[in-house]
């Protein structure tokens, strides 16, 4: 494949309809056509996102969400497949075919309660707006452009299961953006997962016959408290969080059952598996103690850690520095929480640049966050990371060069 002649004649190219030869053009030929297609559809995009806005709906019940963007996209001649890895709020759209191909995710589930205050109104306006830009620009022959709807990734993984699916198999690059309070090239992303875990023990009165009570509150306290001693050992960016979530029924009997539920964090997804067995050794020992019987199971999908492509993520700051928004490395010692992100970018080179539309003295998840996420800060922020977004994805269709590095680099990373 030309690097320079994949891509369709841009706005006031008038070669093919004179009858003569296709121009050749250089690949920032093509990333100014993608940043005027971006342009044109400003509007429209902010247009998309503050309807998300307005209209918050959560884990794998975005229907109205999955419609506008599936809508759009095919509205725009993509080829939509809805209903994905079995959920009805996820959703596929190519342009093209073959390979090379990127996907551009998008996200789009709200917060109970605080509605869009992690910003993913902004992450779904764009992915969508660079996938329209690519298409309208690439040639066929360039590859495919995947945009890709992830349900749920505020709690449930939908990502995590389309990987699972397959939906990213024969992807040679996942790429997409998240608002933040930092501008950071790289995202500091975690390993997450939670467990519940229960005690059994013997209801009993605590008056009548206290020697015949093996009390399971007791032991889930216990617990909490040994808890509370190996978290000042665990690792940096490694943490225990629980929540008791039934301890009995009343005051006068001793509970014959009690239930937390545990969320684990670390650094790498090796450490959340050592972290995961630390759990299990304590809940089994003080089952041991206590006289009652332990059950350990894991409640949710397990986020993996986030690995970067640094090829790809160095690229995406070139392009968005043009729109004067510099990007730097993050701070060490920080972590940003986990995202489901992390299982793609064990499958396919991946990239999650942090791009701030409030100071660094707020935070996501807070009503203040879905404020600034319908800002006109947020609305820069989002025309620029679209660009760079779709410059980006170009990048990744046309240059052999590029993705080569990033998938040496993925697997190197991988098996190091």
């Amino acid at each position: 494949m030309s690097p320079h002649r994949a891509v369709k004649p841009g706005r006031g190219h008038t070669a093919a309809d004179a009858g003569e030869a296709p121009v050749d053009r250089t690949r920032e030929d093509v990333h100014q056509a993608v940043r005027e297609e971006v342009a044109v559809r400003a509007d429209a995009l902010w247009g998309v996102a503050s309807r998300l806005h307005a209209d918050p709906e959560y884990a794998f019940a975005e229907h109205r969400a999955a419609a506008l963007l599936s809508g759009e996209l095919e509205r725009a001649g993509f080829a939509v497949e809805r209903g994905v890895a079995g959920m009805p709020t996820a959703f596929t759209a190519r342009s093209g075919r073959g390979r090379p191909a990127v996907a551009l995710l998008l996200e789009y589930d709200a917060l109970p309660g605080l509605g869009h205050a992690c910003g993913h109104n902004l992450i779904a306006a764009a992915g969508l707006g660079a996938a329209l830009a690519v298409g309208a620009v690439a040639e066929e022959s360039a590859g495919s452009v995947l945009a890709v709807g992830t349900p749920a990734e505020e709690g449930g993984g939908g990502k995590a299961l389309e990987v699972e699916a397959g939906v990213f198999d024969g992807v040679d690059a996942a790429l997409m953006f998240h608002p933040g309070v930092y501008s950071w090239a790289r995202a500091p992303l975690t390993a997450q997962v939670q467990y519940r875990v229960a005690f059994h023990g013997r209801a009993a009165h605590p008056t009548g016959n206290p020697t015949e009570g093996i009390d399971a509150l007791a032991a889930l306290v216990e617990l909490f408290n040994v808890l509370a001693v190996l978290g000042r050992r665990l690792p940096e960016g490694s943490h225990v969080q629980g929540i008791v979530t039934q301890g009995g029924t009343a005051t006068n009997i001793v509970p014959e059952y009690a239930e937390g539920l545990f969320g684990l964090r670390a650094a790498t997804t090796p450490a959340l598996e050592d972290l995961t067995d630390r759990l299990r050794e304590c809940a089994d020992g003080v089952a041991r103690a206590t006289g009652t019987t332990a059950e350990v199971e894991r409640a949710t999908v397990r986020y993996e850690h986030f690995r970067d492509s640094e090829a790809l993520s160095e690229r995406f700051a070139a392009h968005l520095s043009r729109a004067g928004i510099p990007l730097s490395p993050p701070v060490p010692g920080v972590y940003l929480g986990s995202s489901d992100i992390g299982n793609v970018s064990t499958r396919v080179p991946a990239i999650h640049p942090f791009v701030a539309i409030m100071d660094e003295d707020g935070s996501d998840h807070t009503p203040e966050f879905a404020e600034a996420a319908a800002s006109p800060r947020a609305r820069e922020v989002l025309v620029a990371a679209t660009g760079a977004l779709a410059c980006t994805a170009v990048d990744v269709l046309l240059s052999e060069e590029l993705r080569e590095e990033a998938w040496a680099r993925h697997r190197a990373a991988r098996t190091g």
